[in-house]
């Protein structure tokens, strides 16, 4: 699929997810097949006050390509300021952030809040679109903001038409956040609203979700969030199914192990053992997830230090779970 000039490798892209969705995990999502990433979200003001952590969220390597980095923001004029920062950084594509619901963004009229004003969504398209020139600009938006303005139609129109190149929907409210059940009808009316490429996103666990949404909403991608941590191969099995109509097996457990070894090493090199291994323990239990006593190894997650801690967790998952890899979940 092509988003204005650049051409998607995959079927299914990587969501932003702030704190998670960091260089060494983009790395290795890229690697099993995302068609791209969307970086973390960075502040626009914090971007042109020189903040350095904000700066750092820009930053793109060759083995995260195809890749957009994502602002948020509520002024038109800072936003487009942020966009020539952005721009040092080649990155494919600029997102805007209109979905985040959290409280810390959303109190500051950001992020999904935005919403609540799609005159000034299209004024933050428009202005960011002219700041970005050749480079296409994407916004993230969900059904609206609670249930009373469900309005992702009519932001989707109004981003399309200040020069949105391509609109991805998170099929709940703000109000909603992450628990109930995503509503994909919504995907499919703003799919019939605009003439640019829709990216479907939410209750995508598996390849067959992902079919059933490309299915059901005619949307032209899908954006796979939570259900890719601990389980990057997801995007290999989704473009398997999507390409040749076949699924790929699950991941052997020593596959997995290698490639959670893989993982937390590159986020060590990228962070450093202190910040890399305290990071890791999210990461770590992720991929314990399914596994024979999982609640305790989960806790051993939460113990690693060095390095040489992973590898003798690794021991100590592979010892407990090789001879039955379908141990019962705990």
């Amino acid at each position: 699929m092509k988003i204005g000039n650049f051409q998607t490798t995959g079927i299914a892209a990587l969501a932003p997810m702030a704190g998670v969705a960091d260089r060494a995990f983009r790395e290795l999502c890229v690697g099993f097949g995302a068609g791209y990433c969307v970086g973390e979200m960075a502040s626009a003001k914090g971007l042109i006050m020189h903040d350095r952590k904000s700066a750092e969220l820009l930053e793109v390597t060759a083995p995260e390509r195809p890749m957009a980095v994502q602002l948020f923001g509520s002024s038109p004029e800072i936003m487009a300021q942020a966009v020539e920062k952005a721009l040092a950084y080649s990155p494919e594509a600029i997102d805007i952030n209109m979905g985040c619901p959290t409280p810390k963004i959303t109190g500051n009229g950001t992020g999904s809040a935005l919403m609540k004003d799609p005159q000034l969504c299209g004024r933050i398209v428009e202005s960011v679109s002219a700041a970005a020139g050749e480079t296409p600009v994407t916004v993230k938006i969900r059904m609206g903001w609670d249930s009373a303005s469900i309005n992702a139609v009519e932001v989707a129109q109004i981003c399309e038409q200040a020069g949105a190149a391509a609109i991805t929907v998170h099929a709940r409210t703000r109000e909603q956040m992450y628990a109930p059940p995503a509503d994909w009808s919504i995907i499919t009316k703003v799919r019939q609203a605009v003439s640019v490429p829709v990216i479907g996103n939410g209750d995508i666990f598996s390849a067959q979700d992902a079919m059933r949404m490309l299915e059901e909403t005619g949307c032209h991608m899908v954006m796979i969030g939570r259900a890719a941590l601990g389980n990057p191969w997801l995007f290999s099995q989704i473009n398997s199914l999507y390409e040749h109509g076949a699924e790929l097996p699950p991941p052997t457990l020593l596959e997995r192990m290698t490639v959670m070894h893989r993982h937390i090493h590159r986020l060590v090199e990228c962070k450093g053992e202190y910040i890399g291994m305290r990071e890791a323990r999210k990461h770590a239990a992720w991929y314990m997830r399914g596994l024979r006593g999982a609640a305790r190894l989960r806790g051993k997650c939460a113990d690693l230090v060095h390095l040489k801690d992973l590898d003798a967790l690794i021991r100590i998952v592979l010892e407990e779970n090789l001879p039955a890899e379908k141990g019962e979940t705990q």
